[in-house]
């Protein structure tokens, strides 16, 4: 296919679907690195109108990277369904997002378009939506999970509790998981990332999790952040492994550049759930992602960041995650230059997990090089608790003094839940309040409440 469009007198042409798609994203410098970016403001307008009207079936009809050479695009094209599809196939892109705004259309009805679209159509119309565009639409949709707490609930918004430490030395893992837990974070998964991935040491730190969480009957489920091989090597030692946790990508040769392959996923997510550890539920895996990670690895096949991003999002719901996590500023400004891509690329990652069923949380971040900074970080914070985030990252002070990175802290988690009226997971919340860590009257840190004694007018 071929896409042709005339602003202010001149005319461009995309010959292909992956370049009608990389020149209609909003700038990023990831896009430009690679050589596939609009080469102005004018060509990125242009290529945006073909891609509204271009039909949905246009996008089915020109792939953009070959089930027989991809085991991804094998499982995209297996996870769709014609029948569903029937239902949307006289839509444009261009339509689809005006169904989507509608205000009748709702999640339950687009949880029943879901089976129908692609990767690549969700990634399309993202293209052409404005921030508050996907906001509206990410609001609708609830996805919802469980393990040993319910997580994903309209009105709730959860938080990674990220405990790490530059040695991995327990006495200050177990200093910032106290810290967070007085400040309401860790329903979502208590987590840290290891400083080396061996198995010795990852047990460790699994052990203390786990015994920290037996003793205080904490509602939650705990990860240490190793490879998934390493999981597995643990899991069949009986180690205490809740989550298996594995980043992932939109290609089969960004995946093996991580080590993994659809396969093994699918064998690990097996083990865990023969574990038996959740209560309510058996969610047991967590991946993570980010734009970016597939141009890093030469992976990219000369697709866009986004588009890629959202194909990783296909693989993920493969296996019922309970949590998937993008690090949206963390790759570097290689991918996302400023704060303006990184907001940008944030709302877009949420909206498009969302769209593809997924329990979306994300890491609201930059890397100290990056031109951006906190206030960036609070205006992206606040739109994705608008647009429904399922959770955040909890870091104390907000400074990740292993991985040398800015994120949220404890503070912005309580932030957001008190100025949209938002709480923790329902048994995480009756947890800190019969703990009388949380007031029933203010639903937040009972220190944080003035003292009845300057109410009252009295001096002290």
């Amino acid at each position: 296919m071929s896409w042709q469009f005339t602003v202010r007198g001149s005319r461009y042409q995309f010959d292909s679907l992956i370049d009608l798609l990389a020149k209609a994203s909003p700038e990023r410098s990831g896009d430009m690195l690679a050589g596939i970016a609009a080469k102005s403001p004018e060509e990125r307008v242009a290529a945006q109108f073909c891609l509204a009207d271009t039909l949905l079936s246009g996008l089915l009809d020109e792939g953009v990277l070959p089930a027989s050479q991809d085991e991804v695009s094998k499982l995209i094209q297996n996870q769709w369904k014609a029948d569903v599809f029937a239902k949307i196939s006289h839509l444009t892109v261009g339509s689809l997002r005006e169904f989507l705004l509608d205000e009748k259309t709702t999640g339950e009805t687009i949880a029943g378009i879901r089976p129908g679209l692609t990767p690549e159509m969700i990634a399309a119309v993202s293209k052409i939506m404005s921030l508050q565009d996907m906001i509206l639409v990410s609001q609708k949709i609830q996805i919802v999970t469980s393990f040993r707490n319910t997580l994903g609930l309209k009105g709730r918004l959860s938080v990674r509790l990220q405990p790490n430490h530059p040695t991995d030395d327990p006495k200050g893992v177990m200093g910032t998981v106290l810290d967070g837990l007085l400040l309401g974070a860790g329903d979502a998964v208590i987590g840290i990332n290891p400083v080396t991935d061996n198995p010795q040491n990852t047990r460790v730190l699994l052990e203390l999790l786990d015994e920290m969480r037996n003793r205080l009957q904490i509602p939650t489920q705990s990860c240490v952040l190793c490879h998934v091989t390493t999981a597995m090597e643990l899991m069949r030692e009986k180690a205490p492994v809740d989550l298996v946790f594995q980043s992932i990508g939109g290609t089969q040769k960004l995946n093996e550049s991580f080590g993994i392959s659809l396969s093994l996923l699918k064998e690990a997510q097996e083990e865990a759930i023969a574990m038996k550890r959740g209560t309510i539920g058996n969610n047991v895996m967590y991946f993570e992602t980010g734009q970016g990670s597939a141009l890093s690895a030469n992976a990219h096949y000369g697709i866009d960041q986004q588009t890629l991003e959202v194909r990783a999002y296909a693989v993920a719901r493969e296996f019922s995650p309970l949590l998937v996590n993008s690090v949206v500023g963390f790759i570097g400004p290689e991918y996302l230059f400023n704060g303006k891509q990184i907001i940008r690329a944030g709302v877009e990652d949420h909206f498009a997990g969302k769209m593809m069923g997924l329990p979306m949380g994300v890491d609201v971040c930059y890397t100290n090089h990056a031109e951006a900074d906190m206030d960036d970080m609070d205006a992206l914070l606040s739109l994705l608790g608008l647009a429904g985030c399922n959770y955040i990252m909890g870091v104390p002070a907000s400074d990740d003094v292993m991985l040398s990175y800015q994120s949220t802290s404890f503070h912005d988690a309580l932030y957001l839940r008190q100025v949209l009226g938002l709480k923790p997971a329902p048994e995480f919340e009756a947890w800190l309040l019969n703990q009388r860590i949380f007031s029933r009257e203010s639903n937040l840190p009972i220190w944080t409440e003035p003292s009845p004694l300057l109410l009252s007018g009295d001096k002290p």
